[in-house]
C-alpha cells in the first residue's frame, strides 16, 4: 500500500480522515493501517464509549452506518473499525446506502473498513465515490522480485544490520507471507545485541533456515558448478521434502536461469541498470556474471527446458516412483552437465 506511511503518520498525528476503506489482495498493510487506528487513535479511556470493533459476517452495512450517525459519548471523536469487511452483503440497497453516507459523512466519525484478500469492483458507484472521497486504499501483494528489496527496507526500519545476502535468503525461504516476515524481523530486533549483523548463521539459529543448505546456497553452487556442494545440497533438501517443497525449488531456479539468460542480453549496461532488469540487488551482479561465464546463453536456455521436464516428473508424470531426494539430485546432475546433454529445446 503506497500510502501506508502516510497513513500512519497521519494516525500518529491525530490527522484522520471520516472513511477508511482498505481493499486488495495483501492482507498485511491492512492489518497494519488498522492496527495503528485501533490502538492509538483513541486514548485508552475513550475507548470504552467510543470504539467499536466489529466483523462483517455479524453486521450489515446498515446497521454500521446507524452507528456512524451517532454521535460520540464523552467525546470529540467515535471511531468503528469493520474487521473482515468482505463478508458483509453488498447488494444495490447497500451500495446506495454507502454512497450516500460517503457523500455527507458524520465529521464526529471514524468509519474503518478492512476488506481483505479481495478488491472492490472499480465499476460500482460506491467504488468511484470512495475514490472521489480519496477514502479507498488499495493493498497489492508484492512481487516476488521486489520481495528481497521490501525485506531489506524493513531490516532498515527495524535497524538491523545484515550481510547483503540475508533478504535474499529470507525471501527464498519464508516467501512472500509478510505477516510471518515481519513476525520474524521483530523477534531478531529482541534477540540481538546492539551492532550484531545478521548472517546466515544468526538467521539458522533463531529461524531455522541453514544457510548451508538452501535454495539460495543450491543456486549459488549450481552458478560455479561445483559438482560435490550443489548433489549434497539437493540431497538434504529432498529428505526434508517440508521445508523444501520440490514446486518452490523449481520456481526459485527457474527465475534463478531466466535472470542468467536475461543477463546475457543487458550484460553491456552498466551493473546498476542491470541490477534494475533482473530485479536484484547490485551486490549480486557478480555471481551473475559468473553464472553467466559457465552457463552460455545457448545452454542457460538448454536449462529451462530441464526445469520443465523435472517439473513435470515432479507431478508424477513418467516419474512416480522417484523420490524427491533423487529427482532433485539427478535435476543437478543435468544442470550442470548441461553442455553434455540435448535437449530439445
Amino acid at each position: 500500500m503506497k500510502e501506508l506511511n502516510v497513513i500512519l503518520k497521519s494516525i500518529k498525528n491525530k490527522e484522520v480522515l471520516p472513511i477508511y476503506f482498505f481493499h486488495g489482495d495483501e492482507s498485511f498493510f491492512i492489518d497494519v493501517a488498522v492496527k495503528a487506528l485501533e490502538y492509538n487513535f483513541l486514548e485508552e479511556d475513550e475507548k470504552a464509549f467510543n470504539q467499536t470493533v466489529t466483523y462483517g459476517k455479524d453486521t450489515t452495512y446498515q446497521d454500521i452506518l446507524s452507528l456512524a450517525r451517532q454521535y460520540p459519548m464523552m467525546g470529540d471523536k467515535q471511531i468503528i473499525i469493520v474487521k473482515e469487511a468482505q463478508d458483509l452483503k453488498l447488494g444495490d440497497d447497500e451500495s446506495l446506502a454507502l454512497e450516500t453516507y460517503i457523500n455527507n459523512p458524520v465529521p464526529s466519525t471514524v468509519l474503518v473498513f478492512a476488506h481483505k484478500n479481495k478488491k472492490l469492483d472499480s465499476r460500482k458507484k460506491v467504488t468511484k465515490a470512495l475514490e472521489k472521497a480519496n477514502a479507498l486504499f488499495l493493498s497489492e501483494s508484492i512481487k516476488d522480485y521486489n520481495l528481497p528489496k521490501w525485506i531489506s527496507d524493513e531490516l532498515q526500519r527495524l535497524k538491523i544490520k545484515t550481510s547483503p545476502s540475508i533478504p535474499t535468503l529470507l525471501a527464498e525461504y519464508l516467501g512472500n507471507d509478510l505477516s510471518r516476515i515481519s513476525n520474524e524481523l521483530s523477534k531478531l530486533k529482541m534477540i540481538l545485541k546492539p551492532e550484531e549483523i545478521l548472517d546466515g548463521k544468526l538467521v539458522e539459529t533463531h529461524i531455522g533456515i541453514s544457510k548451508e543448505y538452501n535454495v539460495f546456497e543450491l543456486q549459488k553452487a549450481l552458478g560455479n558448478k561445483n559438482i560435490n556442494t550443489a548433489l549434497k545440497i539437493a540431497h538434504y533438501m529432498g529428505k526434508n521434502p517440508k521445508n523444501n517443497p520440490f514446486v518452490m525449488l523449481m520456481a526459485s531456479l527457474y527465475s534463478y536461469f531466466s535472470n542468467i539468460i536475461l543477463y546475457h542480453t543487458v550484460s553491456h549496461l552498466p551493473s546498476q541498470a542491470i541490477a534494475t532488469q533482473l530485479g536484484v540487488s547490485p551486490y549480486f551482479i557478480k555471481d551473475y556474471a559468473e553464472a553467466a561465464s559457465r552457463y552460455p546463453l545457448k545452454h542457460a536456455t538448454r536449462v529451462i527446458s530441464i526445469l520443465r521436464e523435472f517439473d513435470m516428473k515432479g507431478k508424477g508424470l513418467g516419474a512416480s516412483n522417484i523420490e524427491d531426494a533423487e529427482l532433485i539430485k539427478e535435476l543437478v546432475y543435468k544442470i550442470i552437465h548441461v553442455d553434455q546433454i540435448k535437449t530439445k529445446i
